[in-house]
């Protein structure tokens, strides 16, 4: 066997999920604290799925930079304000950009160990709001120091142990797989045109919780207000996807000379929230409908620093090795579009067919707002085996840092 983290789980269900649209950087979700996304994605699934706030037995909840001052409590109050029992417990989780799949995985685990019936798991997270910060005043300023104040997402994309940024190491996996400028801007090419495709065909809005402004009460507590910046009175689409042809996205520059990436053909900055109810079979016969889904197994690796982006290739094999599959009876894939190059050199590391990966746009036509991609990975890709009839489909992405982490989801349908 392979090393690294791998679990299998017999009988543990994503009843249903929804996500927000994911909006651009400084668009209508400008003002809005990665709490208050959570709390209506969270109030919508519950709504959509039909399970009561009341049989939530346990909440995880995953955000990687703070939003506002609140962030300590941000699992707590996003399980409080969706209605919530008070003394239901809630938890932080975070694997950098795999957040959003360890939700899964750590609530099928507090499931298959019969510690609780149902959870609810969020991921949250506004790119919007990472903070201008600093972290060496808090004794003072001495004489002639010039504030340390830093851009927070910004100088986090470095990986400080390797010295590279995270665009840096897409770079690498090019030229280690012979991936061109050309390929990258076809590749994300094809990731816009899928997506757009997507939004007009309407299976993007299948999944998609329209947000207006709204007030979140709690009796006994202050209220929570969701407010959108600007003038437009309702978010109902994902705002980045837009035709962009291969000699449109030639003409950007790339981030580093003689390099391939390019802000056209890596992941969209964007603010989004997602959320699903995981139950146990026994649950999940009791509730009375078809699920969405089955979490059948999860596989977290690790792998070199500067080639963090190639994570989901062995996260990959070593899931499918657990579950004794092979890449073959996998239908659909869902790999997160960090980085153009990053995405191609999995998908010639594993041979996979580009017909069965990313079929309605990735990350850089939708974005990657960091703990709620992994969610809205695996929901995208439980709806696409709902659609085609098919039984497998596999979820991942790469870590910052290193490490690559996957789903293995089922549909019932299909069995």
């Amino acid at each position: 066997m392979s090393r690294g983290l791998y679990q299998s789980f017999d009988d543990v269900w994503m009843l249903d999920g929804v996500r927000t649209p994911m909006v651009d950087y400084c668009g209508a979700f400008a003002d809005a604290n990665p709490i208050d996304l959570g709390i209506k994605a969270a109030k919508a699934v519950l709504a959509r799925s039909g399970v009561a706030a009341s049989d939530i037995d346990s909440v995880i909840a995953g955000n990687m930079a703070p939003g506002g001052f609140d962030q300590f409590y941000v699992p707590r109050h996003i399980g409080l304000y969706a209605g919530v029992p008070v003394d239901v417990p809630a938890i932080m989780v975070q694997r950098i950009c795999g957040t959003g799949f360890e939700l899964f995985r750590q609530a099928a685990e507090q499931i298959g160990s019969g510690a609780v019936q149902r959870a609810l798991v969020v991921g949250t997270e506004s790119m919007t709001r990472n903070p201008i910060a600093a972290f060496e005043h808090r004794q003072g300023f001495k004489l002639g120091q010039l504030p340390q104040f830093r851009d927070y997402m910004w100088e986090a994309l470095t990986d400080p142990a390797a010295a590279i940024s995270m665009i840096q190491t897409a770079e690498n996996l090019a030229q280690k797989y012979g991936i061109t400028r050309a390929d990258v801007d076809a590749f994300a090419s094809m990731s816009f045109a899928r997506a757009v495709a997507a939004q007009e065909s309407g299976f993007l809005a299948g999944e998609i919780v329209p947000v207006e402004n709204e007030t979140f009460a709690l009796e006994g507590y202050k209220p929570r207000r969701l407010k959108l910046a600007g003038k437009a009175p309702v978010a109902d689409r994902d705002t980045h996807p837009r035709l962009s042809p291969p000699e449109v996205l030639a003409k950007l520059r790339a981030v580093f000379d003689g390099g391939v990436q390019t802000g056209g053909n890596s992941s969209a900055l964007t603010d989004a929230a997602a959320a699903a109810v995981v139950a146990s079979g026994d649950a999940m016969r009791a509730w009375g409908a078809r699920p969405l889904g089955r979490i059948a197994a999860a596989a977290a690796v690790g792998v070199p620093p500067e080639i963090m982006g190639i994570g989901p290739a062995p996260a990959i094999r070593r899931l499918l090795e657990g579950a004794g599959l092979q890449l073959s009876d996998i239908a659909r894939f869902e790999i997160n579009e960090a980085q153009g190059a990053q995405t191609l050199a999995v998908q010639r590391e594993l041979g996979l067919d580009l017909d069965k990966l990313n079929v309605h746009g990735g990350a850089i036509a939708l974005g990657h707002p960091l703990a709620a991609t992994g969610v809205r990975l695996t929901i995208t890709v439980a709806r696409q085996l709902k659609e085609i009839g098919a039984r497998w489909g596999v979820s991942s992405a790469c870590v910052g840092g290193g490490q690559g982490i996957a789903l293995l989801i089922e549909n019932p349908d299909a069995r």
